[in-house]
């Protein structure tokens, strides 16, 4: 009988994986222990290897494809038989596609909505344009907006309108902005009147033939109601003066006392752009400005009557700032199931553990004096990072509060000490642990921890070798950074963070000296470690990194 093959949860944290590579291809023979495909999870590229004998009948997931755990992959089973069962009986009542589905691409949300018809009129928006019909509707301005007021219109219902007129002015959560119809024809209705609010996607006006009807249209609902007092045929006094109200509100007055009608929005532009309105000509009706003519505009098209006159005002005239017009732009990319879990695990601690922080200076003379004898004899070279593992490690034992999670009902206090080290790999952070350190030598963590990092940046580590930490070191010294806060390793109730060693004067016997000093910086969890908890540790460590030789005892 053919065997469905899932998506195995491959670490703790695990909820999806990405197919990153297939290793077989349908028709394959493949046997037990063979590598079927490479996932990539949260924290590495992993092999899946067959557990089952046979011929690989089915693939259902293509190379790039993020996939949630538990779901069908790919079907093995004896050649020529019918995967097809297998795959009804695992999706229950559900129909198993056809090939040539599975390939096909699932239409998007918008797609669907374009192609279903028009609620009331029976016809899909794509139809009613071929009638010459436009639905107007409310435009998402900005990445907030969730309605927008019509602050004026510009054209009353039974006006005629042009693609590039600007049908009316919408006050949004950022700025006031115009609204053009992208259509030619009358302007048959007006769902939302001057004050009102509309949602983002609402109906808002709707444009075509002369005298056509549209009730239809409105019959699904999605427009605000008009004022029962008022009818579609017939708009009130105040609303027929609404063009002029505009006019009004969009003059402007130039250096000469002449008057310009300008749009909101293009006074806007202007105003950036450091552009004189007075220089730019109109298009809209009755030389009204805006905002493709200030796009347009180009200095080299100012009048040489403004020339003239600030060639005879030069001395008396503010200094001009040259305009600069950059090019925004940007990339995008997928969010990695390694970014994904950082998100995720990062967000989670730092917004449910109340975190506090604690800083303390550590003397490094004796340190760096110690580090260079060790290293004449060690097999391994240590690093200052592998000194603070092993002192963080044995001043644990000595502070078990520290070394200590939050379970809810009950606090867990951990006997051994495993301590987890943040390494940076180009897609994020991994933390790899290393075990039962405080019994340990310098040269045995220095060389785990090494072997740690190559099989970190070759995402080559194993649940096994991240899994079970009692504490995290996280170190930015090497960067040049002097001091930080971590966000806690859940479920750690504490994370250090390491500085770089600066040398700086010191009072020593009452004299400034040279000295080297590393800050370190404790994040606690305040629901297991309290202040005093947390500063008894530091000084306990303090003392360990200045007098070293403690570690060797």
């Amino acid at each position: 009988m053919a065997e469905v093959i899932k998506m195995p949860k491959m670490s703790d944290t695990m909820t999806e994986g990405v197919l990153a590579k297939w290793h077989k291809k349908v028709g394959d023979k493949i046997k037990s222990g063979d590598v079927l495909a490479e996932v990539e999870t949260d924290k590495a590229t992993m092999d899946m290897d067959s557990y089952w004998d046979g011929t690989l009948l089915y693939i259902g997931v293509q190379e790039g494809q993020a996939v949630p755990i538990d779901a069908v992959m790919a079907v093995v089973g004896k050649e020529g038989e019918d995967y097809k069962a297998a795959l009804e009986a695992e999706s229950g009542s559900q129909k198993s596609e056809s090939p040539k589905a599975e390939n096909e691409k699932p239409a998007t949300k918008d797609e669907e909505t374009k192609e279903a018809p028009a609620q009331g009129g029976g016809l899909s928006e794509a139809e009613l344009s071929a009638k010459g019909i436009t639905v107007i509707r409310m435009p998402l301005l900005s990445d907030t907006m969730t309605e927008g007021v019509i602050a004026e219109w510009h054209k009353k219902v039974g006006d005629k309108v042009k693609d590039d007129d600007i049908l009316a002015d919408v006050e949004t959560d950022k700025a006031t902005m115009e609204v053009m119809g992208y259509a030619t024809g009358t302007l048959l209705h007006v769902g939302v009147q001057k004050g009102e609010a509309a949602k983002v996607n609402g109906i808002i006006a709707i444009v075509g033939p002369e005298g056509t009807d549209v009730s239809g249209i409105l019959a699904g609902g999605d427009a605000p109601a008009a004022p029962k007092s008022e009818s579609k045929e017939t708009e009130s006094p105040k609303a027929a003066e609404a063009p002029k109200e505009e006019e009004k509100a969009q003059v402007v007055s130039n250096s000469n006392g002449g008057r310009i009608i300008a749009s909101p929005l293009a006074k806007k532009i202007a105003k950036d752009k450091g552009i004189d309105l007075a220089q730019v000509a109109g298009s809209a009706e009755g030389g009204r400005i805006i905002k493709k003519d200030v796009e347009n505009f180009t200095p080299s098209a100012a009048p040489a009557k403004a020339d003239a006159l600030a060639s005879s005002e030069k001395a008396a005239a503010a200094p001009v700032i040259p305009t600069y017009v950059g090019e925004e732009k940007y990339t995008e990319k997928p969010v990695s199931q390694m970014r994904k879990v950082i998100a995720k695990r990062l967000g989670e601690s730092l917004f449910t553990a109340p975190h506090f922080y604690l800083t303390i200076s550590i003397d490094m003379d004796n340190a760096m004096a110690a580090r260079t004898q060790i290293n004449t004899v060690a097999p391994v070279k240590v690093s200052f990072n592998d000194i603070v593992i092993k002192a963080v490690a044995v001043a644990l034992k000595k502070h078990p509060a520290v070394n200590s999670s939050w379970g809810g009902d009950k606090i867990r206090f951990n006997e051994h000490t495993n301590i987890g080290v943040a390494m940076a790999v180009e897609d994020g952070l991994l933390v790899p642990v290393v075990r039962f350190a405080d019994g340990k030598s310098l040269s045995h963590i220095s060389a785990e921890v090494k072997e740690y990092g190559a099989k970190a940046k070759a995402k080559k580590l194993q649940p096994s070798d991240w899994e079970g930490s009692t504490f995290t070191v996280s170190n930015l010294g090497m960067f040049g950074i002097d001091e930080f806060t971590s966000i806690i390793n859940s479920p750690d109730g504490a994370i250090l963070s390491v500085g770089a060693i600066q040398a700086v004067p010191v009072v020593k016997n009452g004299a400034v000296v040279p000295g080297n000093v590393m800050k370190l910086t404790l994040g606690c969890d305040h629901r297991v470690v309290d202040g005093a908890t947390g500063a008894a540790f530091l000084q306990t460590l303090k003392q360990l990194l200045e007098a070293p030789v403690t570690l060797l005892a």
